[in-house]
């Protein structure tokens, strides 16, 4: 008996679900699982960075494959001085590589850094097999999680602008001349007709990203009478949990990379005082430079806060790497001037022997003053959060609006 998927994405029989007989198309439609891709991860350890954190990359790059859909079945780490400039790794390497290919039935062989035109060109005609680099997973995954049209024309204009220097790899099938009726002569060869299509879908992009971030610019013009607080930090760290907690609103909170790409703004009293409170995209190492530049009219936000709360998941081993790599990018956003509180996340999920309401976690803060120990999941130390926000609020509020103070 053939089944057919119904609206709610089930199986049923020929029958159907309300005895009415199935059309052959419907007969016809099966629902198979998708099989996951199997991936080999690849990365170099150069001079000066310990094995111990090249394999914690490694760890992070499993989980952007496994929030593609991807299941690794294979590690591979050499040290080199710097990665090799033709194929990345050293020739030995590639050939074992090769081989954990064969042997594991491997479909794409990941890099944990983004390469050159010219290495993505040698590495697949030496493996045979799709290369994906850290920059094309990541576009991928804000692929699939772009959900409003201006998160999704961001991200179609990160992708064409990756893609563009890497059009000979993608399209050497097609490098002739185009022939027929009219289009006999010097001509242009199909790559080059692609990559001027492309350069003008970028430049329409642009514009089109130019009026959405004039609209945002109003938006956030209307908004300039409240205090506006920003919530920063690397990606699945629980901002979305945090915002949900102190807006007590449903914004989606998932336990993956980039689960939230929108900029999503809610009003929030502390006390008697309102504020805006913003949750923004996700920040990562190595985050690739298309994403900042498109992702622009989205970082604003953070740029015109008057207020950060930078989110760390205190209970991951490398997390003051997760704060450097926060820190870079405020900074090439020009948002490191602004006033911090540090929110130390998770310390539920702590490998210790305190009790997480009782202890205050201060060795993991070296300003007790502008940082605060909780646990989004748990709600532990949230009322805390909300007094230390209150007197925050209250400071840039009393310099904003001397003459109202007497109301607060």
């Amino acid at each position: 008996m053939q089944y057919a998927p119904n609206k709610k994405g089930k199986f049923r029989n020929s029958i159907g679900e309300e005895g009415k007989r199935l059309s052959p198309q419907e007969r016809n439609t099966f629902v198979n699982e998708e099989v996951p891709e199997k991936a080999i991860l690849v990365s170099v350890c150069p001079n000066g960075q310990t094995l111990k954190r090249t394999e914690e990359y490694l760890d992070e790059l499993e989980f952007l494959l496994r929030t593609a859909g991807g299941v690794t079945v294979k590690k591979v780490i050499q040290k080199l001085d710097r990665p090799d400039t033709r194929t990345y790794v050293g020739s030995g390497k590639l050939d074992e590589i090769k081989e954990y290919k064969n042997a594991l039935e491997a479909d794409i062989i990941v890099i944990d850094d983004e390469l050159s035109p010219a290495q993505l060109r040698n590495l697949e005609k030496e493996m045979e097999c799709r290369i994906l680099d850290r920059t094309t997973l990541i576009l991928d995954i804000f692929a699939r999680h772009a959900r409003t049209a201006t998160a999704r024309t961001q991200v179609e204009l990160a992708q064409l602008q990756y893609m563009l220097p890497r059009l000979t790899r993608m399209w050497t099938h097609l490098e002739r001349q185009r022939g027929g009726i009219g289009m006999r002569g010097p001509g242009e060869t199909q790559i080059e007709t692609d990559r001027r299509l492309i350069k003008e879908k970028i430049s329409a992009l642009k514009l089109q990203l130019a009026k959405l971030d004039t609209q945002k610019t109003l938006q956030r013009k209307n908004r300039e009478s409240l205090v506006r607080v920003a919530l920063v930090g690397y990606t699945n760290v629980g901002k979305s949990t945090i915002l949900n907690l102190l807006a007590k609103s449903d914004v989606l909170a998932e336990n993956k990379l980039f689960a939230t790409l929108d900029t999503t703004v809610r009003k929030v009293v502390v006390g008697n005082l309102p504020f805006l409170l913003t949750d923004t995209v996700g920040f990562i190492r190595k985050l690739p430079t298309q994403l900042v530049e498109s992702f622009k009219s989205t970082l604003d936000e953070v740029s015109e806060a008057d207020l950060l709360l930078h989110v760390v998941d205190i209970s991951h081993p490398d997390h003051q790497s997760q704060i450097d790599a926060v820190n870079k990018t405020l900074a090439d956003i020009h948002a490191d001037d602004k006033p911090v509180i540090m929110v130390y996340n998770k310390i539920d999920a702590l490998e210790s022997s305190k009790d997480p309401e009782d202890s205050d976690y201060s060795e993991y803060s070296e300003n007790s003053e502008h940082s605060i120990r909780i646990s989004a999941a748990k709600k532990l130390n949230i009322e805390p959060l909300r007094n230390l926000l209150y007197q925050e609020i209250s400071r840039i509020h009393a310099i904003r609006y001397p003459y109202n103070n007497f109301l607060y």
